[in-house]
């Protein structure tokens, strides 16, 4: 079976982009539906919504497509409860040829108290891929739209 192509804008749209922020970060809210039997967030769900950090991220820092290639050592500190707000942060801590680490911090806050704590931290390897899913080289910090301008 041929692996699926990966949807990736005309490269038009992002020829000669500069390489975006390093770091992102955007705020869930736990609901039922995503909570164990415990009425505390399901862990593949924490690792869900990880990874779409770490996804937006290496894009954003890269400007091209990107897969996961890994997900590293990922710790759960304390459990997030229902109604519990959490605040995603995500920055791209290594770039290299054609990877990405990318480390993700999950800090849950009390919304109606607002006491936060650590609840889940984890590493994340992103690959930049081109339409056919092959590796390519993430751009460097110091390219610019000017670089490639014709």
């Amino acid at each position: 079976m041929a692996a699926p192509a990966i949807a990736a804008p005309p490269p038009e749209e992002f020829a000669g982009a500069a390489p975006g922020p390093a770091e992102t970060s955007f705020i869930e809210m736990v609901f039922p539906d995503q909570a164990n039997h415990y009425g505390t967030l399901f862990g593949g769900n924490a690792l869900s919504l990880m990874g779409k950090a770490a996804f937006v991220a290496a894009t954003r820092r890269a400007r091209t497509p990107v897969v996961m290639a890994s997900a590293e050592k990922t710790e759960f500190h304390v459990p997030v409860r229902v109604g519990e707000i959490i605040e995603l942060s995500a920055r791209v801590t290594r770039v290299g040829r054609t990877s990405m680490t990318v480390e993700v911090d999950m800090t849950a806050e009390a919304l109606l108290s607002g006491a936060r704590r650590l609840a889940v931290r984890g590493a994340f390897e992103m690959v930049a891929v081109n339409a056919d899913g092959r590796p390519v080289p993430v751009p460097s910090p110091s390219a610019s739209s000017e670089d490639h301008a014709s």
